[in-house]
């Protein structure tokens, strides 16, 4: 029997959409920390493929490699997961450099952007079927850009998106719950069997800041 979040993304994928979003503020590890608190690496830190770079932080935290359209979960120096990604298209890339995951919302309502590619775009409910955002989002540079489960699942491996990063529906699910599990803000199997039963928008605020390093 599935329970938890695990129901959550097989209901979406056999035709109900729940949506989540996230927002990421500042974090700090111990190779640097910034005047806002956001976390830095040594200024001599350059990207190293194979989901590594010098002065990562040595606890929980994400790799993100544009041009694999990889994103690494990783413990130290352990790749724990790796998920393929969606990342921007040339006229609306993804931002690269350093931030933290903080804020994760379950079953978030979509708000077109203020931007002309969304012009003729409606708002859309937690749950909708047009709604672009599904199971859950994750902010990692507030306030635009975010990680979100999508129902293009076809678009993945490209660059495609308008800067966010987009994954599976059921790996947005998996990272998020991970996240939560390792920054301080663990939820039982009733938790998530409530976020899979409803349309109710859940914000986390993880206690503890998730590192992201995103490069080129």
């Amino acid at each position: 029997m599935q329970t938890g979040y695990a129901k959550l993304t097989t209901r979406w994928l056999s035709g109900g959409a729940l949506a989540l979003a996230g927002v990421l503020t500042a974090a700090c590890a111990s190779s640097g920390t910034s005047a806002s608190g956001a976390y830095t690496p040594p200024t001599s830190a350059t990207v190293v493929r194979n989901a590594s770079w010098p002065g990562e932080p040595s606890g929980v935290h994400i790799n993100v490699d544009l041009s694999e359209r990889k994103l690494y979960l990783k413990s130290g120096d352990e790749v724990v997961r790796t998920y393929e990604i969606g990342v921007g298209q040339p006229g609306y890339p993804t931002p690269e450099g350093n931030y933290s995951v903080r804020r994760i919302v379950w079953n978030p309502p979509w708000t077109p952007p203020d931007a002309a590619w969304a012009a003729d775009k409606e708002p859309q409910q937690p749950g909708a079927a047009a709604n672009p955002m599904k199971v859950v989002k994750i902010y990692f540079n507030e306030p635009d850009y975010y990680i979100h489960g999508t129902g293009s699942i076809a678009s993945l491996g490209g660059a495609v998106s308008h800067g966010c990063l987009r994954m599976a529906p059921s790996d947005a699910a998996d990272l998020a719950r991970y996240l939560m599990e390792h920054g301080g803000e663990s939820r039982d199997a009733a938790w998530f069997q409530h976020v899979e039963s409803s349309n109710e928008t859940e914000t986390v605020m993880l206690n503890t800041a998730i590192p992201m390093h995103v490069a080129p």
